[in-house]
């Protein structure tokens, strides 16, 4: 999987979520078999640019290359302003988002709300292409909704715009999160184009991406939901993919040290107060399933600082791994 001069070791991609795929998580997933991992979504309103917020989302320092950070808004000139704006803070990839569902992104005329306007789209993807010299890639859904699927024509735009790899979320914006992903558009848009198509939609373990590579032509998938509390999902998918056999699911032990890796980089990152906070929804993915994670979320969810949330949490976990250990 290329993606301008970048080769990348598989072709397995970390969607951008937004409150999610920060610096720590997107270097967490690369080391656990990530290919690429693309930043939170960043806002094309410089005026947005000095905040606090916005330079978190675009801060890649120590990260594992290539560096890929997403942009998002509706006007030409100011799209290509961020991109050379990111360009010059490090970005070696600018990914532009015509896929997010969100209504405040779509209220003002962003994200996929675009796939309703052909002609923006292209004037969108040619300023940006313009602007930088790194490779531009693209994320899009299906289309507005299931009475204006117009994916393949926007498919053929970004390919003549340039644009040097195209993510599909194989919905319409309509459809949300809910429904089955329309591979059957995905498997269309390959065929229509000669750029790398990189599929996405409820690919949540090893067979389900390779059914959708095979199915639709891709080649890449890429992984968002999937991934939350479960970040080994990428080294998972490539052995199966290289090899066609399973890992073994990782012990209690090592979800406990994956995860209080993780921890530890999110309190380094945001500071305590905002640390501890982003923190909690990540213990909660993490211990989803465990035996006794009700309780232990409601309780965690209640703490105020790094110690008590890190003496929690050690305790729950180091009290699954004895009781695994004993069930061995």
């Amino acid at each position: 999987m290329r993606i301008g001069p970048f080769e990348l070791s598989n072709n397995l991609v970390l969607a951008p979520m937004a409150g999610v795929t920060d610096r720590p998580f997107r270097q967490l997933c690369k080391q656990l078999g990530a290919g690429l991992a693309v930043s939170e979504m960043v806002s094309s309103n410089s005026l947005l640019w000095g905040s606090e917020k916005t330079r978190r989302r675009a801060n890649h320092e120590g990260e594992t290359e290539p560096k890929s950070v997403q942009i998002a808004g509706a006007d030409p000139q100011m799209m290509a302003e961020a991109a050379r704006h990111n360009v010059d803070q490090g970005a070696q990839i600018i990914d532009i988002n015509m896929g997010c569902p969100a209504k405040k992104v779509c209220n003002v005329m962003a994200g996929s709300a675009l796939l309703r306007d052909e002609a923006l789209v292209a004037r969108i993807l040619d300023a940006v292409v313009a602007a930088v010299e790194v490779p531009v890639t693209l994320k899009i859904r299906t289309g507005w909704d299931k009475s204006s699927r117009n994916a393949v024509r926007i498919a053929a735009i970004a390919e003549q715009a340039g644009i040097q790899a195209l993510a599909v979320h194989g919905r319409t914006r309509a459809c949300g999160y809910k429904g089955e992903a329309e591979y059957d558009t995905i498997r269309d848009i390959k065929q229509a184009v000669s750029i790398p198509v990189i599929a996405n939609g409820d690919i949540r373990d090893p067979e389900k991406a390779r059914f959708v590579l095979d199915y639709t032509g891709a080649d890449a998938v890429m992984i968002g939901r999937a991934a939350q509390g479960r970040p080994w999902i990428f080294r998972e998918i490539d052995h199966y993919l290289r090899s066609g056999e399973h890992l073994p699911e990782p012990d209690v032990a090592e979800i406990r040290d994956i995860m209080l890796g993780h921890l530890h980089k999110l309190y380094a990152f945001y500071g305590e107060y905002t640390g501890v906070r982003i923190a909690r929804k990540h213990i909660s993915w993490y211990s989803k399933g465990q035996r006794g994670g009700a309780v232990f979320r409601d309780r965690v969810n209640r703490v105020e600082t790094v110690a008590e949330q890190l003496a929690l949490t050690e305790a729950f976990f180091d009290g699954l791994a004895e009781a695994e250990a004993r069930a061995a």
